[in-house]
């Protein structure tokens, strides 16, 4: 059975490891709402990818969700632009 001759320094371990590092994520911002999502993926705000829509996200929403999100709309459509969910799927 092998053995090795000498005991490998934590240097060489470490070089030897260097590539192992984990990247982070990359995210990117959505070309209709601005929400960052994840590269080549459906928006999950707006239910759009490359401009189209994929996901009709009123549909899945109960009344009390939707009053939510409209109301988080208006607090950013102070801000910028305003946009109701029903805008952000039509377009």
């Amino acid at each position: 059975m092998a053995v090795p001759k000498q005991r490998k320094t934590k240097s060489r371990q470490g070089n030897r490891r260097s590539h192992h590092k984990l990247s982070g994520v990359s995210l990117v911002g959505c070309e209709k709402c601005g929400q960052l999502k994840l590269s080549h993926n459906i928006c999950e705000n707006c239910g759009t990818y490359k401009g189209r829509e994929y996901v009709d996200v009123l549909k899945k929403m109960t009344r009390r969700e939707k009053k939510a999100k409209e109301k988080e709309l208006e607090m950013q459509g102070q801000e910028a632009a305003p946009m109701s969910m029903e805008e952000l799927s039509k377009k």
